[in-house]
């Protein structure tokens, strides 16, 4: 069974421009149909050296008859030297302690960054032996904790499905999984639904994301918040429900597979969060209940 709730990342814009405080973030989601929420360590957000913050959000999403259901961090295991790549598996490491006191049993981190002309097949393997020990340190320590440690695929470089899975196979852990991301295959031109079909049985924890597509070969002339594919597309962030993306199907598939957890609303539109959250909602509830 899927659990339908909503990422503080779709509501940061606000947040963080103080349109909206952490309390009344928790308040919107759980008025507009979430039953969980999950913490992106971003902006406001920041959970980590901020006890008091921790113990609010706790409180407010009890308050609001939901429940926590991960955190996500990012990280970069590909480091200038070995002692800073070991510094930032002992810095994910500690934030599985906030993870831990924050009473969730799914934890996001990140694996790997490399800027475009890096982002290589060659540079990948390079790193692989990297990702897959820092990725298998981190989950024995979360399980230490009951959670299930995750990455999700996205920034281009452990981004398409067949990348996110060796890592997964190669790591060999029953905590380690991945945060599936159903649009963010389109910013490596691989099909959502293919994509999907390939990684949901690893998945830990479901982002239910959209683009809009730009069918011409050239961006717009203002560029308007389009994003360049890995091999020269242009998309767009939707209101999840609004754009290209065939939700329907995916969430066919999810709810005809053996997924039984947390799904997230994510929200990285171009429009005013607020409101795109609120039409986001709407739509994932509908898409759910007619498929």
């Amino acid at each position: 069974m899927v659990t339908i709730g909503i990422t503080s990342y779709s509501l940061s814009r606000a947040v963080n421009n103080d349109k909206m405080s952490v309390p009344e973030a928790i308040k919107f989601a759980a008025e507009h149909g979430a039953k969980h929420m999950e913490i992106s360590a971003s902006g406001k957000f920041i959970l980590n050296g901020n006890p008091q913050l921790l113990r609010q959000v706790k409180e407010e999403v009890k308050k609001a008859g939901m429940v926590l259901s991960s955190y996500t961090l990012g990280a970069n295991f590909v480091q200038p030297d070995m002692a800073a790549y070991r510094k930032e598996i002992e810095r994910i490491k500690s934030e599985v302690e906030i993870a831990a006191e924050l009473g969730v049993t799914r934890m996001r981190h990140d694996c790997g960054w490399r800027s475009g002309e890096e982002n290589t097949q060659e540079n990948f393997e390079k790193d692989f032996p990297l990702f897959v020990d820092a990725c298998g340190e981190i989950a024995d320590h979360a399980a230490k904790y009951g959670i299930t440690t995750s990455v999700e695929n996205h920034g281009f470089y452990v981004q398409n499905s067949e990348r996110v899975r060796r890592l997964i196979v190669a790591v060999g852990r029953k905590n380690f999984r991945t945060t599936l991301d159903v649009g963010n295959f389109l910013c490596v031109d691989e099909d959502p639904v293919s994509a999907v079909m390939s990684n949901l049985p690893y998945a830990s924890m479901i982002h239910f994301k959209d683009f809009h597509i730009r069918r011409q070969a050239t961006p717009p002339p203002d560029g308007a918040g389009y994003i360049k594919t890995l091999h020269g597309k242009y998309i767009r962030g939707a209101i999840t429900g609004d754009g290209d993306v065939d939700l329907d199907t995916i969430a066919k598939l999810i709810k005809e597979s053996s997924y039984d957890g947390f799904l997230s609303v994510e929200f990285e539109g171009w429009g005013d969060c607020i409101e795109g959250c609120t039409r986001a909602m709407k739509n994932v509830l509908t898409i759910f209940d007619r498929v």
